[in-house]
């Protein structure tokens, strides 16, 4: 391509509203253009990169023995509402009318339509298994659309299906997938991990997502540096401390504490560490009826150590509390007599169910609410000034520092930005939809199924976010827009420059390189910094004054200065970087 023909459109700045780094730099790239909130038009330049993405993903899972197939934008209500989740889904699944007022989907994800087809199309266990996939447009209607592509409102998936007549072959299923996925992202050129990651709704342990490491990231990965666990912070488990518990050596004292209401005020006001700290949560369930009335509510009180945090999906999966929310300020006042802050398990108004942490419940002489504004209790032992806790689980998310759950070191934490899922859903959506097969017997038996999503339109921007700097982006070789940009300096002016170009041009892309010529005779300092927000990883510059050397300038996107090469061995040169 000839960067005469082809649309450049750089921007010295960002638009105010661009946040994080991939957003600033794809807009001034000329990358994207806004068209409204979360909803861009992929310009020329960022429309190859994502061509790329698919590429990549295409062949990987073609060989994996997915089969491609193109499914609606727009679906009838009817599919969802058999799986219950045209009502259960909240605004931000986009529903729409037709002339008829006949209710419709944009779609967000496709499991109904799949699952439909599967019921009509799969009748006998001879048929399976089968897995098929699809490109597409998705839509979610995200109350507030951020980070350009990151977040956007409509978007490009890969979403694939597999199909299994029970769940060691649905298990196999998910193996080959998570075997091409490594396969996509190696090709990828990005840092990245696989992940443990928790099902949510849809159970079960086979769960890992693909997170491409970035200091941005919005999610929190936890690994071990000397093994190979690695899970997001939702599913990484905190292990229970070793050793039995100590022995208490202090009395308990109801003590003032005026005006400190955390955990971290209360210890530096009586000079203590923090881990000495216990912090009282609140939470509720609700039983109800048939037409949704709340008929029975049950309080409960969570102890965490001071120092750490509430893991909710941890917590969702302490029996009784799958469906949990946190106390209203008038439960909590009726329970306990005392407003937050002042919190604690002793002297209730009102019994509570009460969940421990794990780290609480070895604890001694540990510090909490007194149940009274501005007092706090010390020296607060298990056995002696209340029961043993009878309900002890894993409430909280890990640290730096942790033992690793496989035994093997310590954990460590870095960021990360989650761009694919796979996970086995089971029989989620065909036991709703009534996909069933014959097996072998000649009874009908429920499909198991399994669901592998990529963000195509987020990788780039992710990709971004791992890789940039002051001057732009740095694309790896596999997702740049073009591979290779040849810069020759003032063609118009010396014949010998433009030839030498135009050779180099013929020579690179009969190699099969995707290479771009700029023809444009722009100023030289315009033209690289043209070339290096874009992020072209390999830039050849031909001058005159070098080229009466017989030499052309070669320099990577990451390097600080050029290298000089001999003219007839340039293209070599490239091939052999591509190659490697």
């Amino acid at each position: 391509m000839k960067a005469s023909q082809f649309l450049i459109s750089t921007l010295k700045e960002a638009p105010a509203d661009a946040e994080v780094a991939s957003h600033k730099l794809m807009m001034r790239a000329g990358m994207i253009k806004k068209l409204g909130a979360g909803i861009y038009t992929y310009m020329p330049m960022g429309l190859r990169v994502i061509r790329k993405v698919e590429a990549i993903v295409r062949e990987e899972m073609n060989r994996a023995g997915s089969v491609e197939l193109s499914m609606p934008v727009i679906q009838p209500a009817e599919l969802w509402q058999e799986t219950g989740r045209f009502t259960t889904n909240g605004p931000e699944l986009l529903r729409i009318q037709d002339r008829h007022g006949r209710d419709y989907i944009v779609q967000p994800t496709s499991e109904e339509v799949i699952t439909d087809i599967a019921r009509q199309e799969i009748k006998s266990y001879k048929q399976l298994p089968k897995n098929l996939y699809q490109i597409q447009t998705k839509f979610r209607d995200e109350r507030r659309p951020r980070f350009g592509l990151m977040r956007g409102r409509e978007f490009t998936m890969k979403d694939a299906y597999s199909f299994d007549r029970d769940l060691d072959a649905a298990k196999k299923s998910y193996d080959t997938m998570s075997g091409a996925y490594r396969r996509i992202f190696d090709r990828f050129g990005l840092r990245y991990r696989a992940v443990a990651a928790d099902s949510g709704a849809i159970g079960g342990d086979l769960s890992e997502e693909f997170q491409v490491i970035a200091d941005t990231g919005e999610d929190a990965i936890v690994y071990c540096p000397d093994s190979s666990y690695a899970a997001n912070m939702e599913k990484a488990e905190a292990l229970a401390p070793a050793g039995p518990r100590g022995a208490a050596t202090q009395a308990m004292a109801k003590v003032s504490t005026p005006g400190k209401s955390t955990c971290e005020d209360v210890a530096e006001l009586l000079g203590v560490a923090l881990q000495t700290t216990v912090k009282s949560l609140v939470l509720a369930t609700d039983a109800k009826d048939d037409k949704d009335n709340i008929v029975k509510t049950q309080v409960w009180l969570l102890l965490l150590r001071g120092d750490h945090e509430m893991n909710e999906v941890k917590v969702g999966k302490v029996p009784g509390l799958n469906d949990f929310r946190f106390a209203t300020l008038g439960e909590i006042e009726e329970y306990f007599g005392c407003k937050p802050g002042y919190l604690g398990p002793i002297g209730l108004q009102k019994p509570v169910k009460l969940v421990v942490d794990r780290e609480v419940a070895v604890m001694v002489d540990w510090i909490c609410g007194a149940n009274a504004e501005d007092f706090h209790t010390t020296g607060v032992n298990w056995g002696r000034d209340l029961p043993e806790p009878a309900l002890v689980a894993d409430l909280r998310n890990v640290k730096a520092g942790d033992l690793s759950p496989d035994g093997k070191g310590v954990l460590a934490i870095e960021r990360g930005i989650e761009v694919g899922h796979v996970f086995v859903l089971g029989t989620k959506y065909s036991k709703p939809m009534n996909a069933t097969f014959l097996d072998v017997n000649g009874k009908p038996q429920f499909m198991e199924m399994g669901c592998y999503g990529i963000g195509i339109t987020r990788l780039p921007a992710a990709a971004i976010e791992q890789n940039h700097d002051a001057r732009g982006i740095i694309w790896p070789d596999a997702l740049a827009p073009f591979t290779v940009v040849l810069c020759p300096i003032s063609p118009d002016r010396f014949p010998d420059v433009k030839a030498a170009a135009d050779n180099l041009y013929a020579e690179l892309l009969a190699a099969g390189v995707d290479v771009m010529l700029d023809d444009r005779c722009e100023r030289p300092g315009a033209m690289f910094a043209d070339w290096e927000l874009i992020g072209v990883p390999h830039r050849v510059t031909i001058g005159d004054r070098a080229l009466k050397e017989g030499v052309v300038e070669y320099q990577h996107r990451r390097d600080t200065e050029a290298t000089k090469v001999s003219l007839g061995e340039v293209a070599a040169l490239i091939r052999a970087k591509l190659a490697a």
